[in-house]
């Protein structure tokens, strides 16, 4: 058989070869670095026979695939650990992922202390360098051998296969798991790892099930990149806008008020507040009129939409449809609110393209393991809009909406973070949606046109559209690594037809329009931890809560800190003094843990010259200035909402 390498040089075998084994041919360095092998593009484990022409790569640490076979092995390291420790544990599942692995266990839950003492164990576990062997059984064996070792969880895995399917395991020493794999040959070549946390996580995801405990963890080969990536951690525990935000008093939560239910605490409402008047002033700039719509309407709106059948679950429902002659829903969304202003007077073709923007708060019932701080709630803030446009106006309003969502993330200084999606339908699931598959089929090929004529690079996922219509999602990760939907734009030729929505074109006839669904920012709730977490709370000046601190050296010199502050308020600088009996060497150290990016001290010289002494996050120490020159300077950096360089790197070493 003749196996094609990655290089494209061929090696010729007259028997049968493990992936192992022709790593080992290839050479010793290359065996020991081995973590898979990837067959005609699949992964496959190291164990897997080769008995006819393909090609083959060996994939390393550095690969991505081979990575996930490291620290798979490594979960299994550590179920092998857990069981030794505390043989009452059932074992769940052990997948890697992007930042290591983690594995779910049915038992107490593990302290700091438990973590470490698991750690020492997995410590000899690697040690003995066990070698991990494979071995299948078909399904009805495979069942058996997991109930007489009593692992229910595993029993449930294997029931929900064919029965005709061969179900593989892993064996390490006397520890035995359900598992596809791929593995490392034995559990030696783990080098550096680490237990990063535990916290409790639903059995599959579904807080109906029982909450089983998860342990994460990381793996490397080297110690060197696990303490770069520790480092990494201790970073990402000070953007984490959960923590962040609290510190900084931009919101807080209270049990007694409800999950999902944050409270906006003054300088938070003034970052949003900031952004709601420059969304709203933009949205205007470009033909947007605003509407103002209520938070709940009778269930009758929502099953003219489709909501009522397709989106209920996520509502939250006043009443009892069998008992009451109305039932009302809090709004999800504000599309159906504005499709009836639309209506209340009849349109033509010359009316067309409408925009109506609304600043709009909605209300959607999340399941309560899926909220965190502000990313994801039950009752937040959107920049919403809905474009009723003519069929021959649909690609350029469509490429406007994409426009200004661009405009939003650039000014933000966050349009390098974020990534494209086509969010298409699933035609396997057709009972999720409405409207046929051809409609979808040619919305979908039209939005893919525009993404290519902008030059914007995207990808593409079965089965995240909504029902209504496919969509553009601009996606973001946090601090964590995981994915939000920042911005979405939805193409929609469908809901017109459900409320008889049209406009009379020149020739007389009634027309059906199309929609555009699309928020310009987002959730301003979702936008905020994005923020707090992008700038480590050090947000560009024109959104800073407050710019400018006055700090006098003395109580002499508080009637000029006073004029100094009239003056920046009389041009629109959100400042404030600092009149404490204070040594100034302490109100400049407060005021730059505080995030403030300028700070003006006052004193004897300072107001004779009629100056201030500037001090700012981006240069340090400045000198004198005179105040007008200062104020000048930064209302231009507030109007113009510059982000500067030097913001940039500071930032990075906070």
């Amino acid at each position: 058989m003749k196996i094609t390498l990655k290089d494209g040089s061929v090696k010729e075998y007259s028997q049968p070869m493990s992936v192992m084994d022709i790593a080992m041919d290839i050479s010793q360095g290359l065996a020991r670095a081995a973590c898979a092998g990837s067959v005609n593009g699949e992964t496959v484990d190291l164990r897997t026979v080769l008995d006819k022409d393909c090609e083959l790569s060996i994939l390393t640490f550095e690969d991505e695939a081979g990575r996930a076979a490291y620290r798979h092995t490594a979960s299994h390291v550590l179920a092998e650990a857990v069981k030794q420790l505390y043989p009452q544990a059932k074992l769940a599942i052990g997948p890697s992922i992007d930042t290591g692995y983690y594995y779910d266990f049915d038992c107490e839950s593990f302290s700091r202390e438990d973590l470490d003492k698991i750690e020492a164990q997995m410590k000899k576990i690697i040690k003995e360098g066990k070698e991990l062997e494979k071995f299948t059984l078909p399904r009805e064996e495979a069942i058996q051998f997991m109930e007489e070792r009593q692992e229910p969880y595993k029993v449930e895995l294997i029931r929900d296969l064919p029965k005709d399917a061969v179900i593989s395991f892993y064996r390490q020493g006397d520890f035995v798991d359900l598992c596809a794999g791929p593995h490392l040959m034995s559990t030696k070549p783990i080098k550096a790892f680490k237990l990063i946390s535990s916290s409790g996580a639903y059995w599959r995801g579904n807080e109906k099930n029982k909450m089983l405990t998860r342990v994460y963890g990381t793996a490397y080969t080297k110690k060197e990149e696990l303490k770069a990536y520790l480092d990494h951690l201790e970073d990402i525990k000070k953007r984490d806008h959960n923590k962040l935000g609290r510190e900084m008093e931009l919101f807080t939560t209270v049990d007694v008020i409800g999950q999902g239910l944050p409270l906006l605490m003054p300088k938070g409402v003034s970052i949003i507040q900031t952004m709601q008047r420059w969304i709203e002033d933009e949205e205007e700039k470009r033909g947007y009129v605003r509407t103002k719509t209520p938070l709940m309407a009778k269930s009758d709106l929502y099953k003219i939409s489709g909501h009522w059948d397709h989106y209920k679950e996520g509502m939250f429902v006043l009443g009892d449809e069998e008992k009451d002659k109305e039932v009302f829903a809090l709004r999800p969304m504000t599309c159906p609110f504005q499709y009836y202003v639309y209506k209340a007077s009849q349109k033509s073709y010359r009316d067309l393209p409408l925009r109506y923007g609304e600043t709009s708060t909605l209300f959607r019932n999340e399941e309560s393991g899926e909220m965190h701080g502000l990313t994801r709630v039950r009752q937040f803030t959107i920049s919403e809009g809905h474009l009723i446009v003519r069929p021959d106006q649909m690609d350029e309003e469509f490429k406007g909406c994409l426009d200004l969502a661009r405009y939003c993330l650039r000014t933000l200084g966050v349009e390098e973070d974020v990534t494209y999606r086509l969010s298409k339908w699933d035609p396997d699931n057709s009972e999720k949606y409405i409207g046929d598959a051809a409609v979808w089929e040619e919305t979908q090929d039209r939005i893919r046109k525009v993404m290519h004529e902008l030059e914007i690079p995207f990808t593409e996922e079965v089965g995240e559209a909504a029902f209504y219509g496919p969509k553009v999602d601009i996606q973001a990760k946090n601090v964590y690594g995981k994915e939000d939907t920042m911005i979405t734009i939805q193409w929609d030729a469908l809901l017109a037809e459900q409320f008889d929505m049209y406009y009379v074109d020149q020739n007389g006839d009634k027309v059906r329009p199309y929609i555009i669904h699309r928020t310009s920012m987002g959730c301003y709730e979702r936008t905020l931890a994005w923020l707090i977490e992008k700038y480590a709370g050090l947000f560009p000046t024109w959104l800073c809560p407050e710019q400018v601190r006055v700090l006098p050296i003395s109580e002499k010199y508080s009637d000029y800190a006073n004029k100094v502050l009239q003056q920046l308020r009389d041009n629109g600088i959100k400042a404030t003094v600092d009149l404490r009996a204070e040594k100034i060497g302490y109100k400049i150290r407060e005021t730059r843990l505080q995030k403030v990016p300028y700070m003006l001290v006052v004193g004897q010289k300072e107001e004779e010259e009629q100056k201030v002494s500037l001090r700012s996050r981006y240069l340090g120490d400045e000198g004198m200035k005179g105040l007008s020159e200062f104020i000048d300077e930064i209302c231009k950096e507030i109007r113009t909402k510059e982000i500067r360089k030097i913001e940039v790197e500071e930032k990075a070493k906070s």
